[in-house]
């Protein structure tokens, strides 16, 4: 009996594109249904009525919700080529620096982009001060998680694409490469890594989409 894989997701979401580079990494088939936001689909509450957004991943029926869940089971379900460290510890760290990006990086991202006044300032240094604990925590290595690309890396998406695109809309330039070097070799290693390359959304895509969300934000 063939799986049944779907992923409910939107293109321009950094979290809905970590699932899909989890299943691109283990190789799994999938059917892709794109949501709109502002008129979420019937299926979309119905396998996630808790929260009501994307992703959501359903295996054979089974719904899962929550980027950094779904990668976790996507890894446990499909043994191969996996994403998590073997040893707990490394595991462990992993989930560390995963939950760091979403709880500390990805609010300040958000406030230094939408925020005003003092708001945006206070976001500014911080979102700084996170970029300087990543360009640490990455060192010399080429990817977070080592060699090749793992749970960190997939998580990062947001600063390794995202990122670039919140800058040109904020006039701000905060990640360059005088700055962060480590963190900008990073970039460029994961957008053109060969699980990554074919479906980073295009930039000039992501540029229009945000640029009307934010000129609505800022009426």
């Amino acid at each position: 009996m063939a799986e049944e894989v779907k992923l409910f997701g939107f293109w321009a979401s950094p979290f809905s594109r970590r699932v899909e580079i989890a299943l691109k990494i283990k190789g799994v088939k999938y059917e892709y249904i794109e949501e709109d936001l502002n008129n979420k689909s019937p299926l979309l509450l119905k396998y996630n009525p808790v929260h009501k957004k994307i992703p959501v991943l359903v295996h054979n029926g089974n719904a899962i919700a929550e980027s950094l869940v779904i990668i976790e089971y996507i890894d446990e379900t499909w043994k191969h080529n996996p994403i998590l460290p073997q040893h707990p510890y490394d595991r462990a760290l992993a989930r560390f620096w995963a939950k760091f990006i979403d709880e500390k990086a990805v609010p300040a991202l958000r406030n230094f982009t939408w925020g005003k006044g003092k708001e945006r300032e206070v976001a500014i240094g911080e979102a700084c001060e996170h970029l300087k604990t990543l360009e640490n925590e990455l060192g010399d290595k080429k990817f977070f998680g080592g060699e090749d690309i793992g749970l960190v890396d997939i998580v990062a998406n947001v600063v390794g694409i995202w990122f670039g695109v919140c800058q040109e809309l904020s006039g701000l330039e905060l990640l360059t490469e005088e700055k962060f070097p480590k963190l900008c070799k990073w970039i460029h290693e994961y957008v053109n890594h060969t699980a990554i390359k074919e479906d980073v959304p295009p930039r000039d895509k992501l540029i229009e989409f945000y640029s009307a969300r934010f000129e609505a934000a800022s009426k």
